[in-house]
């Protein structure tokens, strides 16, 4: 009987063959928390500006003169050109090194910022906002990656809590952030901010995480155009469904070339030898149950945030910087819960903090739901708000795990942008079908027309929710076990660290 030791598990765990997993509980060493924390901060710093222009929207139509479509492109050409290219920017990274990409990432997020901040017109912020996202798209999968392959599947867990705790904040933390920049200075330091940060972390990544790479294969270009495509039609459409119509040509054209382009994706990454999205991955339960659950854990949240800052300033009548001030309650448990569910979840497995976590904010979402009205005190939504932020708080850790936890370290990067792109999928499809939802009963005229609309697209929020815990039920229930330890067992040369090589097969 062979012992072999890992850090981050609890008790020894007996593998096939009569292998036995002698598991420690050690903490992550410096190098470890170095990686885990600039590549959370970095996450955080593209994730945040996909809410922090929300509550400086007003302030931008007044300064560029802006229409009300051109408001919404504000924010959907950013979100569309990240969900586009998450995936090719996650085979980009396996194929030239996942620190160069990230690094390229960061510095066309930078660049982009600036134009966006020196933006003379409306047209012109729209176009720096696509090239931002770009960016964007090029920093979230890779940060995943440069993380799941710095540490052993059995510390991952506790590290993608920490992680989460950082990252889980862009959400309510962006329009407090927009608000008190629009209410305090001027909208364009929202993003004249990111410049220098960027190019702190640039010079620190530089220093503090080694250079990594996928196994070096063929890039797949039929699939990164196929899966480009695919997601800029199903994007496209669900982001502009409510404003042409779900009936309408533009809708149904782009939401059909989406699914085709979807298909044929499918069947190129099945008959190619080197696909840039292995299917086989999609056969391993946790991996596709972790991936269902982020789309409608993010789709959920996503939205629920939405109409929540919204119902602050037309239900009740408060300013962008008080509405985002109500959030914090939401937000501080997304920073608080993430760190302790990672610590959990090896003892525990993904399965019961995806599943009650989202039956714990869909609820939440009900009971507000029942208490909204024009003259509702704020603090009868305090617990519930808690409560919500508890629930995806310990969604989200769960599904990284479930995901990156169920692929050998050479598809890390793959996995990352599957997880990335489905995600930010989720998000869209969720403002798309609560806003559809709203619509039907309500609308912006006065703060009873908007409390009709908001109580039931909360109540579609909680719909998403049993979703999420649905497709959570998939993720393991129990301690992790030998087949997560696995891929853990390294040779002497990734042990070194030293070069690309090396890295290149963790």
């Amino acid at each position: 009987m062979t012992a072999v030791s890992f850090a981050g598990a609890r008790r020894p765990v007996r593998a096939g063959g009569g292998v036995t997993i002698a598991m420690t509980h050690h903490s992550l060493t410096t190098s470890q928390r170095w990686v885990v924390g600039l590549t959370a901060i970095s996450a955080l710093l593209v994730g945040l500006d996909t809410t922090v222009v929300a509550t400086a929207l007003t302030t931008l139509r007044l300064d560029l003169h802006a229409s009300t479509e051109q408001l919404e492109w504000t924010v959907n050409a950013y979100t569309l050109s990240f969900a586009v290219l998450l995936l090719t920017a996650a085979a980009l990274g396996d194929r030239f090194g996942r620190r160069r990409i990230f690094l390229l990432g960061l510095a066309v997020f930078a660049v982009a910022s600036a134009g966006c901040a020196a933006a003379p017109d409306a047209g012109w912020l729209i176009a720096a906002r696509a090239v931002q996202g770009a960016g964007a798209a090029a920093v979230m999968p890779l940060a995943l990656t440069l993380l799941g392959a710095a540490v052993s599947p059995a510390t991952r867990a506790r590290a993608l809590g920490m992680f989460s705790a950082v990252v889980g904040t862009s959400v309510p933390l962006g329009p407090v952030l927009g608000g008190a920049i629009a209410d305090g200075t001027s909208w364009r330091w929202i993003f004249w901010i990111n410049v220098p940060l960027a190019a702190i972390l640039i010079g620190l990544v530089l220093t503090r995480i080694s250079p990594s790479a996928g196994v070096k294969v063929r890039l797949d270009l039929p699939g990164l155009l196929l899966s480009s495509g695919a997601a800029l039609g199903l994007v496209w459409g669900l982001v502009r469904a409510n404003t042409a119509g779900w009936t309408g040509p533009e809708t149904l054209l782009t939401l059909g070339a989406g699914v085709v382009l979807t298909v044929a994706f499918l069947l190129v990454e099945r008959r190619t030898d080197q696909p840039m999205l292995p299917l086989r991955l999609f056969g391993v339960r946790a991996f596709a149950a972790g991936n269902a659950a982020i789309f409608f854990v993010w789709a959920s949240a996503f939205s629920s945030v939405y109409f929540m800052a919204q119902f602050f300033q037309v239900g009740l009548s408060t300013g962008p910087l008080e509405a985002g001030l109500r959030l914090v309650p939401w937000g501080a448990m997304t920073a608080l819960v993430p760190r302790l569910v990672g610590s959990l979840i090896p003892r525990y497995g993904e399965r019961p903090f995806i599943v009650g976590g989202m039956l714990l904010h869909g609820l939440s979402m009900v009971w507000i739901a029942a208490v909204a009205a024009p003259g509702v005190a704020y603090w009868e939504l305090v617990a519930p708000l808690i409560l919500s932020g508890i629930g995806v708080a310990a969604s989200i850790p769960a599904t990284q795990s479930a995901v990156l936890g169920a692929v050998a370290p050479p598809d890390l990067g793959k996995a990352s942008g599957a997880y990335g792109a489905l995600r930010q999928l989720g998000g869209a499809f969720g403002v798309a079908a609560v806003v559809a939802v709203f619509a039907v009963a309500g609308g912006y005229a006065s703060p009873a027309d908007f409390v009709g609309g908001f109580t039931p697209a909360l109540v579609g929020c909680a719909a998403l929710a049993v979703g999420a815990a649905l497709a959570g039920t998939g993720t393991l229930g129990r301690r992790i076990t030998a087949q997560f330890a696995t891929p853990a067992v390294s040779t002497p040369s990734q042990s070194a660290g030293s070069s690309e090589s090396a890295t290149a097969s963790r």
